[in-house]
C-alpha cells in the first residue's frame, strides 16, 4: 500500500480537486490511501473531509482540536499513515501530483527516501528568494544540516523511515532536519512548483524564522559554542581598547576623552549580552517543553476512530478527544 499524506490548513477550495487527481493518478498503483490531516481549519475544510471520506473509500482524514502547526500535521500523517511507502505533498497543488510516479520509481529502484528540491521560480518575488534563500543558508551555517536550497515536504519515505520517525520522542520535532539526518538511501527529484490553485500562502516570514530557530536548536548546540567564541572576541576587544587607553595615559600624558566612545561600548557590550542570554533561553525553553511531556498534538476529530488514538500517549503520537 502506498500512503499520501497532505496537511491542510483552510484549504475548502483545493481539496475536492486535489483529491481527484490523486485518484486518477494513483488508480493504477493498486492499494493507497489518502490520508488529510486537517491544521485546526477556520474554514469548512473538516465539513469538506468528512464528504470526501464518506464519498471515497480510500480517503481518511484527522483534524486537530486547533492550529498546531504545518510541522505538527506532517507528523501525525507519518503517525498514521498505513502504506509501505509514504508520500507527503501539499494540498494547495504547487506539488504536482504528476510527479508521484517517478517518486515511486525511484523508491522500486531501492532508494528509501526521496525527497524533491524546487526549481527557481521567476515567479515569486525578490524577498521571496532572497528569504528562502537565505533560510538554507542560516541552517547549513548554524547546524550539522546538510539541507539543500529549495528542498521540500514533497517526498516519498519508505516504511522502515517512517518507523525511525516515530521512534523520536522530540516534542518540537524538525522533519527536514530529521529525514535528512537518519540517513538511509537518498535521492532528489527536481519539480517545477505549479501555481497555487486558490487561497494564499499560509507559510508567513514570522513562520519561516520560527521553523529556522527549529531547526537549529534541534540539531545542534553550535550557537552555543558560537556564543562563548563571541564572548572570548568582546573580552579581547576591550581588553586591547583598554591598554590602549592606559597607554596614551601613562606614556603620552594625553587625557583620555570619549564619554560618547564609552556610552556606545557600554550599549554594544549590553545587546550582545541580551543576544546570548536569548539564545541559552530558546535551548532552556525547549528542554522545558520537552520535560513537560505534552502531546505533541491533540486529535479532535477523525474518520476512523483507531484504538491506538484513544488515550493519552507519548509526544510523538498526540491525543484524541472524543467530545471534541
Amino acid at each position: 500500500m502506498i500512503s499520501l499524506v497532505v496537511p491542510s490548513y483552510n484549504e475548502e477550495e483545493n481539496l475536492p480537486v486535489l483529491v481527484h487527481r490523486l485518484m486518477s493518478i494513483m488508480e493504477s498503483y493498486g492499494a493507497y490511501e489518502i490520508l488529510i490531516i486537517d491544521d485546526g481549519s477556520t474554514d469548512q475544510t473538516r465539513f469538506v473531509l468528512r464528504q470526501l471520506s464518506q464519498a471515497y473509500a480510500v480517503v481518511r482524514y484527522l483534524s486537530f482540536s486547533r492550529n498546531f502547526g504545518h510541522q505538527m500535521a506532517l507528523r501525525a500523517g507519518y503517525d498514521n499513515a498505513r502504506g509501505d511507502a509514504v508520500i507527503c505533498l501539499d494540498a494547495d497543488l504547487q506539488h504536482p501530483p504528476e510527479l508521484i510516479p517517478t517518486l515511486i520509481d525511484k523508491w522500486q529502484e531501492g532508494y528509501e527516501v526521496v525527497y524533491t528540491v524546487r526549481r527557481p521560480d521567476p515567479r515569486l518575488s525578490w524577498f521571496k528568494r532572497t528569504t528562502s534563500r537565505n533560510f538554507y543558508r542560516l541552517l547549513r551555517a548554524a547546524s550539522n544540516l546538510n539541507i539543500e536550497d529549495g528542498a521540500a515536504d514533497f517526498r516519498l519515505l519508505d516504511r522502515k523511515v517512517i518507523d525511525t520517525l516515530k521512534s523520536f520522542k522530540e516534542n518540537d520535532l524538525f522533519l527536514r532536519g530529521a529525514i535528512s539526518w537518519i540517513g538511509f538511501r537518498q535521492c532528489r527529484v527536481l519539480y517545477e512548483p505549479a501555481p497555487r490553485y486558490a487561497g494564499r500562502s499560509k507559510y508567513s516570514l514570522r513562520k519561516m524564522i520560527k521553523l529556522a530557530a527549529m531547526g537549529i536548536t534541534s540539531f545542534s548546540t553550535r550557537p552555543l559554542y558560537m556564543s562563548v567564541l563571541l564572548g572570548f572576541a568582546m573580552s579581547l576587544f576591550a581588553s586591547l581598547f583598554g591598554a590602549e587607553v592606559l597607554y596614551e595615559y601613562f606614556f603620552t600624558n594625553a587625557t583620555v576623552s570619549g564619554w560618547t566612545t564609552l556610552v556606545l561600548l557600554m550599549v554594544l557590550i549590553g545587546g550582545v549580552q541580551f543576544i546570548l542570554i536569548g539564545i541559552i533561553g530558546v535551548y532552556l525553553g525547549k528542554t522545558f517543553v520537552e520535560v513537560k511531556q505534552r502531546p505533541a498534538y491533540i486529535i479532535g476529530d477523525t474518520s476512523d476512530i483507531d484504538e491506538t488514538v484513544t488515550k493519552w500517549q507519548s509526544a510523538e503520537q498526540g491525543y484524541y478527544s472524543p467530545s471534541m
